[in-house]
């Protein structure tokens, strides 16, 4: 059963079944990144990652475009007069950039799957918010772009370290210093997209693969999810001690839930 999507306004929120379905909602802008869409983000994102019924998370933007990073014409919020508690203009930009980029590490971090399903242009911080989610669904119509070099900036919202992680240092040095466009089929076959569809059969089939993952073994996946990302940083042997905890823990889990609905139903 779908619910109707909640329409906070610059993120949407639509429950299906166990899937949380959340919308960047600015599509005269192509999902552009500017204050009121970063708070909204970061607040919709920790709901689904504390939520139960959720089981996975699906990512996607409004219109004809994923996100297409910051918006440069809104610019994101002017800073205050400098003062003794919240210090200048240097400061105040890290303190309020830093909170918005907790929508990444939340979908990094939360103990469920995250697919973000790439509807067209990514670019900018949406290359960060894409990288943060566990597997990445495009369209043919979508392309992917650094884009940073355009501004004069590093990389923000976790971009520089998730494509480090997904692709290679290589590749990733590649992507930000070239800042080429790419189009779907190059992303793809460079394992920036984990699948591609037909702009028509995106949404259905982006929302199989959730729906499947919704419907199966969540303290499995929770544990899983937890080990892979240990792992991106961990010493080979500290991995191995953190899978044996996490095998007892995920497979007790699961056989203790499964007994629960097999009592419940005779």
């Amino acid at each position: 059963m779908t619910e109707a999507a909640q329409t906070g306004g610059l993120v949407l929120v639509e429950n299906e079944d166990g899937v949380r379905i959340i919308t960047l909602n600015r599509p005269d802008r192509l999902n552009a990144f500017e204050g009121g869409i970063m708070a909204e983000l970061v607040d919709v994102v920790a709901d689904a990652a504390r939520d139960s019924s959720v089981g996975c998370v699906v990512v996607t933007g409004a219109g004809r475009g994923f996100c297409a990073g910051g918006d440069l014409k809104e610019g994101g919020g002017r800073a205050g007069p400098a003062d003794p508690g919240s210090g200048g203009r240097t400061e105040q930009g890290f303190t309020r950039l830093r909170g918005f980029m907790e929508s990444s590490r939340l979908l990094h971090e939360m103990p469920k799957p995250a697919i973000a399903m790439i509807n067209g242009p990514v670019a900018g911080a949406g290359i960060g918010i894409a990288g943060a989610c566990d597997l990445r669904f495009a369209g043919e119509s979508a392309t992917f772009l650094s884009a940073f070099d355009r501004i004069g900036a590093g990389g923000d919202f976790g971009s520089t370290w998730f494509w480090t992680k997904i692709l290679g240092t290589g590749v990733a040095r590649e992507l930000f210093f070239l800042s080429e466009k790419l189009d779907a089929k190059t992303a793809f076959a460079k394992g920036i997209y984990t699948k591609l569809f037909a702009d028509t059969d995106l949404r259905a089939e982006t929302l199989k693969t959730a729906h499947r993952l919704a419907d199966g073994p969540r303290m499995g996946y929770r544990y899983m999810k937890a080990n892979l990302n240990f792992a991106e940083d961990s010493q080979f042997e500290a991995a191995l001690d953190h899978e044996a905890l996490n095998m007892g823990l995920s497979t007790t889990a699961t056989a203790q839930i499964y007994k629960a609905l097999k009592d419940a139903s005779e």
